[in-house]
């Protein structure tokens, strides 16, 4: 089928607003619609000469495009998605439509796992731009050493994507990373999440052995060799595979790993010593992957070593939002138990004999819900402090399945750490105002914008 006109429902999410300014550039007639047109997605849209509808509405689509790309925050009841389905108009989803237009042909690398796929991509977009191989990458976060999330380049040979498990569209329920047509596969790790998609650990299992099973012989995988599940959904591979880790049955050893106030060094058996900006084992094993992966793309290792000694890391992830009267301010996307225990090891390294205060915020699908019930008061107890806001959207998950932050709370007295639970952003800043010192460092923990608290924070501080 020919193409000459494409519509993007949801134009100004970041993916969705890249590939459409890559396919503007291929020569494509490109428009779009979006509730939330604002900058700076609006305005590097509008450069690319991209014609912007405010709002969802059937009109938008008088012009009759060829193509309308759905994007995955699109639901039935849309009022432009139902003009859609009534006038029979061709729709893909944006994997499908990466694949289509993108990824066939290319050497495409794809990240996956519950923990660390954002952070681990970054890196290894950032291996490759400073090899000078000139990828193409699409990333679920903004790393610092690159200019923006997802970049697609004409004539790039190497296109590296975080792959999501995720559902793909309101049409098609399969993870989006099944349409990535990955050359080599990382799975850096496999937890249940997801609690909104997946009924169960065996389901999001599933969801990987399938992405296993499309990986061509000619192609390679990367899994951590010390997560159980990884090594089960990697076993009836027909692909290459080799393992990261610090077992010793790990192909490629993790060694002699040592962390200071500014970086950790670490070792890997039969590559050499790496230094990387960034604290904690998990950041060692992201950075191991990803030096796994450029190797099997042959860059030499000293530029590989370079490169992470030149990493920057990622907006979100143990980010400092800044400093006022001794009290250091943490911004942290951890939204798992497991990765928010991963977050406060690598904060006792950075600040040592610090007190550290958490406070956290349940907004996603899965700590929303009562399935982390235990696990959450147990990664809060890594924190000496711990305050905790109302569920997000509470009203928008039957109470049977709702997560109780009063137990959470209760739970944390009972193991002795001082818990308070408050309803919203002003009442949990008064309530650090009263109990901050200098010294401490206070991280905050949502994947959401939280209500601007990191700014209010900062401002109550100074006062």
């Amino acid at each position: 089928m020919s193409f000459k006109s494409i519509h993007f429902i949801g134009i100004c999410g970041t993916a969705m607003g890249a590939v459409a300014a890559a396919l503007k550039d291929s020569g494509f007639q490109v428009s779009g619609s979006d509730e939330s047109v604002y900058p700076p997605m609006s305005t590097f849209l509008e450069g690319k000469g991209i014609t912007i509808m405010a709002g969802y509405r059937p009109e938008n689509l008088a012009h009759k495009p060829d193509l309308i790309v759905v994007g995955n925050a699109i639901s039935r009841g849309n009022e432009e998605l139902e003009a859609v389905l009534e006038q029979k108009l061709y729709y893909l989803s944006l994997p499908e439509t990466l694949k289509q237009f993108f990824l066939r042909g290319k050497h495409n690398l794809v990240v996956t796992g519950t923990h660390g796929k954002t952070t681990t991509t970054s890196m290894l977009a950032w291996i490759f731009e400073h090899a000078a191989k000139n990828p193409s990458y699409m990333i679920g976060g903004l790393p610092k050493n690159l200019p923006q999330g997802c970049t697609i380049r004409e004539g790039s040979r190497h296109f590296i994507l975080e792959g999501d498990e995720y559902d793909t569209a309101f049409f098609d329920k399969r993870s989006k990373f099944l349409h990535y047509l990955p050359e080599l596969l990382i799975i850096n790790n496999i937890e249940f999440d997801h609690a909104d998609i997946f009924d169960s650990l065996e389901a999001i299992k599933l969801s990987f052995r399938r992405l296993v099973n499309v990986v061509p012989r000619n192609g390679m995988i990367v899994y951590n060799e010390d997560d159980a599940n990884a090594r089960d959904v990697v076993s009836q591979s027909l692909a290459p595979v080799t393992s990261v880790g610090c077992s010793p049955n790990a192909a490629i050893q993790i060694q002699n790993a040592r962390y200071h106030a500014d970086r950790s060094e670490w070792s890997l058996k039969g590559l050499g010593d790496f230094s990387l900006p960034m604290i904690g084992e998990i950041n060692i094993r992201n950075a191991s992957m990803a030096i796994a992966a450029a190797h099997f793309y042959q860059i030499p290792i000293p530029v590989i070593q370079e490169a992470l000694r030149r990493f920057e890391g990622v907006r979100r992830r143990q980010e400092i939002r800044g400093e006022v009267g001794g009290v250091t301010l943490i911004d942290d996307f951890g939204h798992h138990p497991t990765a928010m225990k991963q977050t406060f090891e690598a904060l006792r390294h950075r600040f040592p004999k610090r007190r550290l205060l958490a406070i956290f915020e349940p907004r996603s699908n899965t700590t929303r819900r009562s399935v982390f019930q235990h696990d959450l008061p147990q990664a809060l107890a890594q924190a000496d402090m711990v305050f905790m806001s109302q569920v997000y959207q509470l009203e928008k998950i039957a109470p049977e399945f709702r997560l109780d932050p009063d137990r959470v709370i209760a739970d944390l007295h009972a193991r002795k750490i001082p818990a308070y639970y408050e309803s919203g952003v002003e009442a949990i800043v008064a309530q650090v105002q009263k109990q901050v010192a200098p010294g401490d460092v206070i991280v905050v923990f949502s994947n959401g914008g939280f209500g601007g608290i990191h700014q209010k924070l900062l401002t109550a501080l100074d006062r």
